[in-house]
Parts: structure tokens; sequence; C-alpha cells
């Protein structure tokens, strides 16, 4: 995979993915919102000898999109893989308080995802090959009274890239759901850090593992499989006593 479109390309995971694909030469066009981080992160990618070209853009213009897409596939004469890796981290408080915090909260975590993947799977849908990769979450699989809007927009992204999925295989496109659990970046920093927390670097590596290897559900760390998959089943009347 050689030419990689990233999404959200000043998100820490992004960056340490970004640089396993530098280190294997793949050309690179990064989008991201502030232009300063943006140069940042592609004067770093450029020293590691990788060619890199920028767009600045906010995921929420969803009439950019394809043109973001159109413009990626020009720079570097075509796209192989892309990951989407943008996101925020709600204030669950101030959604249940505020309908357009809310609201915002969903178009960032959620509709901005759904646009992208729609121009997306057409694109590669015309191509016949390549790969979608994108970052959900494990909050992603059950609601949770500390982040439902949040996991709410990550619930529906997962089931988005589902169908997706499942419509691409045919035409030799992987579509990867990445759930990472508790990552130490920038987004959780004002959280206490304990033995579930991967580091930015190894879940880093991981995505690219998984984009290379055409995975279709990872969790990241590995362990946050079962994790889930043993909260999933808790019953919801014992579930919905407890404080999580």
């Amino acid at each position: 995979m050689k030419k990689v479109m990233i999404i959200g390309a000043t998100s820490a995971i992004a960056i340490e993915a970004a640089k396993v694909f530098a280190s294997e030469g793949a050309s690179l066009f990064l989008v991201a919102r502030h232009p300063d981080k943006l140069r940042a992160v592609a004067d770093d990618l450029r020293s590691r000898m990788a060619k890199v070209d920028t767009l600045v853009g906010d995921v929420n213009d969803f009439h950019e999109h394809e043109g973001a897409i159109a413009e990626a596939d020009r720079s570097m004469g075509g796209i192989e893989g892309v990951l989407i890796a943008h996101g925020t981290l709600s204030d669950q408080q101030k959604c249940q308080e505020d309908v357009d915090e809310m609201l915002g909260e969903f178009s960032t975590n959620c509709l901005s995802f759904l646009s992208y993947l729609t121009h997306l799977g057409n694109y590669f849908e015309k191509r016949g090959a390549g790969c979608i990769a994108v970052i959900t979450s494990v909050a992603g699989d059950r609601g949770r009274g500390s982040n439902y809007v949040y996991g709410a927009a990550k619930a529906a992204v997962t089931t988005f890239l589902g169908g997706l999925r499942n419509r691409l295989h045919k035409c030799g496109v992987s579509v990867v759901t990445i759930k990472p659990g508790f990552v130490d970046t920038p987004m959780t920093a004002a959280y206490e850090k304990g033995p579930l927390f991967a580091s930015a670097e190894s879940v880093g590596k991981g995505v690219y593992r998984a984009m290379i290897g055409g995975k279709n559900v990872v969790y990241l760390p590995w362990f946050w499989r079962g994790i889930m998959c043993g909260i999933r089943s808790m019953p919801e009347a014992v579930f919905k006593r407890m404080s999580l």
C-alpha cells in the first residue's frame, strides 16, 4: 500500500500510523483542520523521506469531502488506502444540557464519517481495489451513561462500516473497523492513566498492520475484544445499575 490518504492526520494515532507507512516508502496525502499542526506533521514525515502533500479542511464541511478525495487522487496518481482518524471526545454533561452541543458532536463523530465513507465507497467501488480503514471506538459497543452521545456516534459509524464492508467485499475492497480502547493521547490527557491504557505508537502500528492485512474488525490492543464481549453480554437489568 504505497498511496495513502489520511483524514484527521494530526491525531496522535494517525501520526504514528503515518510514520510506519512513511518507513515503508508510501506517498501520503494528509487532511487536517489546523494548518500549523498539519505543517509540522508533514515536515516530520518528509524528514523520514516520505512524499507528502497536504490539504487543510474541516471535516464538518461536508461539501468539501468529494473534492478532497479528488485532490488526493490527483496528488498521488490514485489512492490505494484511506485512514479516517479524526474525532472529538464529547463532553457528555454539556451534550445532555445543550441540544446544539450534542448535534455538533454527533456531526463530527458520526455524520462527517458517513459523508466521507459514501464518497470513498463509490471511489473504490469503481477502482475495484483498495482499503478503507476507520478508527471508531469500543465506546460504540454498548451505551453507557458516562458517554452515550460519543458511543452512539461510534456505534452508528461501526454499523455503517459493516454494511459498506459487505457491499465492497464483492469488488475486492477491504473495509477495516478499528476499535481502540483507552489510548494515551492529548484527547485523554485529563484521564488518570491505568494499566488498560495503550500508547499511541502501539495502536498506530496496529492500525498499519490491520490495513496491510485487510482485516475486518480489529480491537486495539487485542484484549479489548474480550473485555467488550463481557460488557455486551451483561444482562441489561444488571448493566443499568452500574456506574460506567
